[in-house]
């Protein structure tokens, strides 16, 4: 059996002159080229109409909490950041709400399942992705921050609804 021996370099190759020479080549293309960089604080990056960002909770127009505390954001929620605790409601058409509701963003990978199976519309995925923390404690957001964020939400007319 024949062993092929690796051919010997040329002078060029062993020189590195023309490996630099492409380098430089290629860097001077792209300097006058267009310039992809956004200066960010002042210049804003679009985001697309289906971009999910931060999760929101919602009020309806008269200012009360749309979350009926049904759980099921928490169980779908595939990194259980959800977590929710309820509370009976007295004064109000519906039977409970939350006591405590706490998204971990940490935890958080905005999938969208739980704005997709909530049957009130009450939590929604912003455009909002600038959150920041010193601490873990900081990026647990609890209720009233969540209603924070997402503010009010009118419920739409409907058809059907009698005046």
């Amino acid at each position: 059996m024949l062993v092929q021996r690796p051919r010997t370099l040329t002078l060029g190759e062993r020189i590195y002159l023309p490996g630099i020479l492409k380098g430089l080549w290629l860097t001077l293309r792209h300097i006058f080229g267009p310039k992809v960089t956004l200066q960010y604080p002042e210049e804003k990056w679009q985001l697309p109409d289906n971009y999910r960002g931060i999760p929101a909770l919602v009020r309806d127009q008269d200012g009360r909490t749309k979350c009926v505390a049904c759980f099921l954001c928490q169980w779908v929620c595939p990194p259980r950041a959800i977590t929710i605790q309820a509370r009976q409601l007295e004064d109000s058409n519906v039977e409970k709400g939350p006591q405590e509701f706490e998204i971990n963003m940490l935890r958080c990978i905005m999938c969208g399942y739980c704005e997709e199976v909530c049957p009130e519309e009450a939590i929604f995925l912003t455009k909002q992705f600038e959150f920041t923390g010193r601490s873990r404690q900081d990026l647990i957001f609890d209720k009233d921050r969540l209603l924070q964020i997402g503010g009010v939400r009118f419920d739409p007319v409907k058809k059907w609804a009698h005046k």
